[in-house]
């Protein structure tokens, strides 16, 4: 996939999905930590539940832009932990995304916005 227009035909993203891709942007994380790293990210304003996630999760990895990691881990429950991470795709999506919103912000920037009385 490049970064023509089958890339940017996924855009605008999601909040459930901007905020799972960027926290799995530095490396692999399971569901739990997923979900909490998201409620950080978004400052509160975003509480997954574990169906909203997983059902985002099962998304993402039909569309290739998040693979299950080999690496699990035996949570405290007893259960196996999946660990999830970024495609080369879903790396290449985020970053279109990001672009996306910084030349939104520029463009809010540029007519001054915050200084509308």
């Amino acid at each position: 996939m490049d970064t023509s227009a089958e890339t940017y035909s996924f855009l605008p993203l999601t909040e459930v999905t901007y905020f799972i891709l960027i926290s799995l942007a530095p490396g692999p994380s399971h569901g739990y930590a997923i979900m909490k790293d998201v409620r950080l990210l978004s400052q509160g304003r975003v509480a997954l539940s574990t169906g909203t996630l997983y059902g985002a999760l099962k998304r993402l990895l039909e569309l290739e832009w998040i693979s299950r990691n080999g690496d699990q881990t035996m949570g405290a429950s007893g259960r196996v932990r999946k660990a999830y991470r970024l495609t080369p795709m879903g790396k290449q999506v985020l970053q279109a995304e990001v672009q996306r919103l910084d030349t939104l912000v520029a463009a809010a920037h540029l007519r001054a916005v915050n200084d509308i009385p």
